[in-house]
C-alpha cells in the first residue's frame, strides 16, 4: 500500500468516524476510491440513499413493534445506526437529541418518545426554523417542559425560557422580557391526551392549538411589538446573530472538537445565514473545511457512537434476528448514555466526562469483549487481512497493522511502547499458525484498552 493511498484512507477514516459511525479498513479502502468531495456529498445528500427496511426488525422483535416497551426506541435506534446507508442522518438526530434533551423518565410514554425520535431524524438536517417549529409541536417535548400547563391566564415560562436558553441562543443573549413574551406567545400550544388508556394500549398523543387558551395581547420581543404566536417568536429567533453562533457551536462541538474555535464558529454561522438556516449546507461547509480535516482525534466518542462503532468493526447485528440487540442499549447505558433518556434538560455532559473511571471500565470491557469474538464476521475478516500481510509479523508490524484494520487509528508513542512491552517487543508472530487468530484479537484488545481508542 502506497503512502499516498494510506494518507487518503486516513482522511476517509476521519470523515467516517465523525460523520458516520466509523468503518474497518477494508470498507475505508473502498470509499477511498471516490474523491473526498464526493464522499461528503454522499453523506450530506441523504436522499441519494434509502433508509433501512425495518419490516424484519418488527417481525423478529414483536415486543418492540408497537414501541410500547420503554427501551424499544433506543434498541431500534441502534439497529438503524449499524445498518443505515444514511449515517449522517442518525448522527445529526443524536446531536439534536442531546441539544433538545427530552427524557422518557418524565414523558413516560414510549409511543410519544418514538415520535420524538423520528421527528429529530426527519428534520435534523433540514431548515432550523422548521426544526424549531416541529420541536415546539412535539408531544413529548410539550410534556417534558410542562408546556401543556401554559395557559393564557396563567403563563408557564418553562418552554419559552428553554427555547431561548438551551435550544437556540444561549444565556446572555436575551432578557426576561423575551422569556415572558415567548411564554405568552406559546400559550395554548398543548396536546390532546396524556393518560394511557389500558387495557387497549397507548393512544397517540397529538399537538393541539387552543386559541381560547392563548394570550392574545401584544408582546414585546427583541424590540418588536405585536400579538405574536409561537411561530412568530421562532421567525424572530432564527434571525438573531446569537442563534447562528449557537447552531454553529453545536455542530462544531459534535463533529469537529470538544473545544470550539471562535473564528471557525463565525465562519460556520455565516453559512447558517447565507443558506437561510439550512443545516445540511452548514454540514457540507464544515466537512470540506481544513479545520475539520485537521481536527483528528480531538473528540471523545459518545457511548452510543462507541457501541455502534464497535458493531461496524465486528460486523454484528446486520441482521435483525441476531440475538443480543437489546444488549447494545444496555451497554450504552452502562457507559453513561441511555438513548431517549438524558439526565436533565441540559442533556449529557460530553467530552472528557464520558470517560470517568466507572464509564471507562465499561467502555474498555465492551470493546475488548467484542473484538475478541472470532465468531464475528468483521473480526474474522480483519484477522484474515492480517494473515495476508505475510508469513510472519514482528510485534511492531502487528500493532501497526491492527491499528489500521480497526479504522486507521493512531497511537501515541508512550502507549505504543507500553503495548509492545506487554506483547514482547522482539516477538515474531506466525500468521499461518492455528493460534494467530487469538494473538491478533489479543492485539485488538490491547489497542481497545488504550486511552487513544476512546478518541474519535
Amino acid at each position: 500500500m502506497t503512502t499516498a493511498t494510506r494518507t487518503d484512507v486516513s482522511l476517509v477514516a476521519h470523515l467516517m468516524r465523525r460523520a458516520a459511525f466509523g468503518a474497518p479498513a477494508w470498507q475505508l479502502e473502498q470509499l477511498a476510491e471516490t474523491s473526498y468531495e464526493e464522499l461528503v456529498e454522499n453523506l450530506v445528500a441523504i436522499d441519494r440513499h434509502e433508509r433501512p427496511v425495518e419490516d424484519l426488525f418488527d417481525r423478529f422483535h414483536l415486543d418492540f413493534a408497537d414501541e410500547e416497551r420503554g427501551n424499544a426506541s433506543g434498541v431500534r435506534w441502534f439497529y438503524r445506526m449499524v445498518n443505515t446507508a444514511r449515517p449522517l442522518e442518525e448522527n445529526v438526530a443524536l446531536m439534536w437529541h442531546n441539544r433538545f434533551a427530552t427524557a422518557a423518565s418524565k414523558v413516560n410514554n414510549s409511543r410519544a418518545m418514538a415520535v420524538h425520535m423520528n421527528m429529530l431524524r426527519d428534520n435534523g438536517m433540514g431548515n432550523y426554523r422548521t426544526l424549531l417549529q416541529k420541536l415546539s409541536r412535539d408531544p413529548a417535548m410539550i410534556w417534558w417542559l410542562d408546556q401543556q400547563t401554559n395557559h393564557g391566564e396563567a403563563v408557564n415560562e418553562n418552554y419559552g425560557r428553554e427555547l431561548l436558553e438551551l435550544f437556540s441562543m444561549g444565556r446572555g443573549n436575551y432578557s426576561e422580557t423575551e422569556v415572558r413574551s415567548a411564554a405568552e406567545a406559546f400559550s395554548g400550544w398543548t396536546i390532546d391526551q396524556t393518560i394511557p388508556r389500558y387495557p387497549n394500549g397507548w393512544y397517540d398523543t397529538n399537538f393541539v392549538y387552543r386559541e381560547d387558551d392563548h394570550y392574545h395581547a401584544d408582546k414585546e420581543f427583541f424590540g418588536e411589538k405585536g400579538n405574536f404566536n409561537g411561530d412568530d417568536i421562532i421567525d424572530r429567533i432564527v434571525t438573531q446573530p446569537a442563534t447562528g453562533r449557537f447552531v454553529a457551536t453545536t455542530l462544531y462541538r459534535f463533529f469537529v472538537a470538544d473545544k470550539p474555535d471562535g473564528e471557525a464558529i463565525e465562519e460556520l454561522s455565516d453559512v447558517y445565514f447565507r443558506s437561510n438556516y439550512e443545516i445540511s449546507e452548514m454540514l457540507r461547509a464544515l466537512f470540506l473545511s481544513d479545520r475539520f480535516k485537521n481536527a483528528r482525534f480531538e473528540t471523545v466518542r459518545w457511548p452510543a457512537k462507541h457501541v455502534a462503532y464497535l458493531m461496524k468493526l465486528t460486523g454484528e447485528h446486520t441482521d435483525p434476528y441476531q440475538p443480543g440487540l437489546t444488549v447494545l442499549e444496555a451497554k450504552s447505558l452502562a457507559m453513561g448514555q441511555q438513548l431517549l433518556n438524558p439526565p436533565t434538560v441540559e442533556g449529557w455532559h460530553t467530552g472528557r466526562e464520558w470517560i470517568d473511571s466507572a464509564f471507562l471500565i465499561e467502555r474498555v470491557n465492551f470493546a475488548a469483549d467484542r473484538l475478541a469474538n472470532l465468531e464475528a464476521p468483521g473480526v474474522q475478516k480483519m484477522v484474515e487481512r492480517l494473515r495476508e500481510r505475510g508469513p510472519s509479523l514482528s510485534a511492531e508490524e502487528l500493532l501497526d497493522a491492527a491499528l489500521y484494520e480497526l479504522g486507521c487509528l493512531e497511537m501515541r508513542d508512550v502507549i505504543r511502547d507500553t503495548v509492545l512491552e506487554e506483547v514482547g517487543e522482539d516477538r515474531v508472530f506466525d500468521t499461518a499458525s492455528a493460534g494467530f487468530g487469538r494473538e491478533a484479537t489479543t492485539m485488538f484488545q490491547f489497542i481497545s484498552s488504550s486511552p487513544d481508542f476512546q478518541l474519535a
